[in-house]
């Protein structure tokens, strides 16, 4: 059986998004999906042209909103919806992007309804919470992409400090994935199995959590616009574990019915993912401290999940 992926959306992250899958050769065909006429097909034609020159064996079709041609799709990213601005925060995008959301989920699982969709629009996790109630697909089968970025972000500044291989990093965020709802775990990341606090001070600690934290905010007033390359590879990550059935370990956006204390919601924490989509999550020894912390952040991103009832759009 072929295996088919959509892309929705192909903005920056979109179509970093499918160029990171179809280098990695994990599917027969890309659908990139966008509204603004002739923009998918531009960029997919561009993609297809480097197929010589990567090695890559996949087709990338580029259509103007036809979800007619996404049947069949075991996976989709929705990155649809407009970006974040310089000084705008995650919050401030909820209104716009919730009607768009809604309406690509209702369309995606219209053309197939054995769909995995993994969301990386922003609000992250209100739009995770929003796909999971409007689509009526199983909780397993919609996943926020937001804690594998973070979680990145934070291997990369923590190697920064360290002078270290990312590679050799073993550590996570939890959270929210906002500038102040994120949790970088520092005292349970590690070099090697050895933990990183056996190296680095207690301010250097702070100064990685730190800028962890506004990781996204500090591209988007150096860039103008928000990050891709970053968001576009922990994606393809995602879906490439779904696809390989790889069983790795994400942080990531998915509903929680009493795990870590919490319910009806969507919230970052570790799971597995596989073919099923998230498979399991993964409990975690936290502090009381984590835990304070992991409340709080649970409550604000709860607060954005009110707007969404508040405006009848759930």
């Amino acid at each position: 059986m072929q295996t088919k992926i959509t892309v929705i959306g192909a903005g920056a992250v979109g179509a970093t998004t499918a160029d990171n899958l179809v280098r990695r050769n994990i599917a027969e065909e890309i659908v990139l999906l966008d509204i603004k006429e002739g923009v998918a097909e531009g960029k997919a034609q561009d993609m297809m042209q480097t197929a010589a020159l990567l090695g890559f064996d996949s087709t990338i079709k580029g259509v103007t909103n036809d979800y007619t041609q996404t049947a069949g799709s075991a996976v989709a990213v929705i990155t649809s919806g407009i970006p974040r601005k310089p000084g705008m925060t995650r919050e401030e995008l909820i209104g716009t992007n919730a009607g768009i959301v809604k309406s690509v989920v209702e369309n995606l699982v219209k053309h197939s309804p054995d769909i995995i969709i993994l969301i990386v629009a922003n609000p992250m996790d209100t739009m995770t919470y929003l796909a999971l109630k409007s689509s009526g697909l199983p909780k397993n089968r919609i996943i926020g992409m937001g804690g594998a970025l973070d979680s990145a972000r934070f291997k990369y500044q923590i190697s920064q400090k360290l002078q270290a291989s990312a590679n050799d990093l073993n550590a996570i965020v939890i959270g929210g994935h906002g500038d102040t709802t994120m949790i970088p775990l520092i005292q349970h990341a590690t070099w090697n199995s050895i933990p990183v606090n056996s190296f680095l001070t207690p301010e250097e600690q702070d100064d990685i959590v730190n800028k962890t934290m506004v990781g996204g905010a500090t591209l988007t007033a150096l860039i103008g616009t928000s990050a891709w390359y970053a968001p576009g590879a922990a994606t393809a990550a995602m879906v490439e574990s779904i696809v390989r059935d790889q069983n790795r370990l994400f942080t990531a956006s998915v509903f929680l019915e009493g795990e870590y204390g919490e319910e009806d919601i969507n919230i970052g924490v570790p799971v597995i993912i596989n073919k099923k989509g998230w498979d399991r999550i993964v409990p975690l020894e936290l502090s009381e401290e984590e835990k304070a912390l992991f409340k709080n952040s649970a409550n604000a991103v709860r607060n954005m999940n009110q707007v969404l009832k508040d405006s009848n759009i759930i």
